[in-house]
């Protein structure tokens, strides 16, 4: 199919199109959003208007203009456009689309993949000699890092520009312009309301899409009346929050949520559980995240955290969700809240790695047990001195291994519970001192 022919195709069936389709940008002035690759003298935009752009992949959440940038692409520069989506096509839809691409030649074809990130690894690999050897001019458009879902040597030979959501300012002139476009957009026999206006601009969540879908459906639903708030909530019935739990959405959030935690931020901390449990998260992965923040960010510093957390894994389990949210809830905010320590982690990720670097050396012989008359006979036991014995309970004697005498691994914080444990190190190295 050639540049000319799909979109002579789209403008004939564009009156009974959908508002978004008919609405699409069809050169860089119409488009919004992006400056930092559509603005006039913009290095995209300029390698665009001059033909010098290669193969390229557009990464960014939906609705922000990937597959409009890439028609705008084949306007400019003239070339045949082919586009499939990784969703459907297979191995045989990209051989039609080489073999088409070769008797178009000398003309630059542009092979546009939507969510290029389906496409397997033995489908990205059937693309790269075609990429390489210029026979196709390869677009590919994805919601999904491109670093974890599109094969190194293909990134390797393309060059990945990030789109961001819209503004709210941006998604407010979308809207503007399908009320004003006296040819495209909607035959406005009504009047819109600011808040309910601006309604739609939440609910849209930066997706150019989702905001003119929704103009359209409001649009019919008021049949000519004024457009309130409550009429856009009762047609859009809920928000639609974007997030993928197995991709990058996922550990950005956790991520957000946990640093949160760890900088004291209950708010903040509060939020990014919302955000997770509004998107559809795994509650129980939630709680196993809130438990780990519990022993590695607060440690002793707070012994009552790891106790707390423990309980909202079994509430969330016992009651599920919502009834469960609010215990997540509670624990996020206790962990917030609570004096921090890392001791604990610190502590412990040392000795890890001492016992899988250093020898293993044999438990020293008066800490091990003897239960036999052999074992007594060969010392076991012997020189083992019981804490009971001694004064406040405490006794100096070698526990670890004699190549890691006197090593120190833990040291708390002043903070919390731990300035306790503070103070008694200190009373038990003081009576260690009274044995020397």
């Amino acid at each position: 199919m050639s540049q000319q022919d799909l979109f002579d195709n789209g403008s004939a069936t564009a009156a009974n199109a959908p508002l978004a389709a008919r609405m699409r940008p069809r050169t860089f002035d119409e488009f919004v959003g992006q400056e930092h690759l559509t603005a006039p003298g913009a290095a995209f935009r300029r390698a665009i208007e001059a033909d010098r752009l290669g193969s390229i992949i557009l990464w960014g959440p939906p609705g922000v203009g990937k597959t409009t940038l890439a028609e705008i692409i084949a306007r400019a520069t003239e070339a045949c456009f082919e586009r499939i989506s990784a969703v459907s096509a297979g191995v045989a839809d990209l051989r039609r689309v080489v073999e088409s691409a070769r008797q178009h030649r000398p003309a630059k074809t542009i092979l546009f993949i939507d969510e290029i990130h389906r496409f397997n690894k033995a489908q990205q690999d059937a693309i790269l000699p075609v990429v390489e050897d210029g026979t196709v001019t390869l677009i590919g458009a994805t919601t999904e890092n491109p670093s974890f879902e599109v094969n190194a040597a293909l990134i390797s030979r393309s060059r990945v520009y990030v789109l961001n959501a819209l503004t709210d300012e941006e998604i407010g002139n979308v809207l503007d312009q399908a009320l004003q476009d006296p040819e495209r957009g909607l035959e406005t026999g009504f009047e819109i309301e600011a808040d309910a206006r601006q309604g739609m601009i939440t609910l849209a969540n930066g997706d150019a899409r989702t905001a003119l879908n929704l103009l359209e459906q409001v649009a019919a639903a008021a049949e000519g009346q004024k457009v309130t708030l409550d009429l856009v909530r009762e047609v859009a019935q809920r928000k639609t929050v974007l997030y993928d739990k197995a991709g990058e959405q996922h550990f950005d959030l956790i991520s957000a949520l946990h640093k949160s935690v760890r900088g004291s931020d209950i708010d903040a901390s509060l939020y990014w559980l919302a955000r997770m449990l509004e998107g559809g998260e795994d509650p129980l992965y939630l709680a196993r995240r809130i438990v780990r923040m519990a022993s590695e960010d607060i440690g002793l510093a707070d012994p009552h955290a790891l106790t707390l957390t423990i309980a909202a894994q079994q509430a969330i389990h016992f009651l599920g969700r919502p009834e469960g949210d609010l215990a997540l809830a509670e624990a996020v905010a206790y962990l917030a809240a609570a004096p921090k320590s890392n001791a604990i982690y610190k502590a412990f990720g040392a000795i890890q790695a001492d016992v899988r670097e250093t020898r293993a050396d044999p438990v020293p012989i008066h800490l091990r047990n003897a239960p036999t008359k052999l074992m007594k006979n060969l010392g076991y036991s012997k020189g083992y001195k019981y804490a009971h014995d001694y004064e406040d309970g405490i006794t100096k004697q070698q526990n670890l291994p004699e190549s890691l005498e006197g090593k120190t691994y833990y040291t708390p914080t002043d903070r919390g519970f731990e300035a306790k444990v503070v103070e008694r190190l200190a009373a038990i190295r003081r009576q260690w001192e009274t044995e020397d």
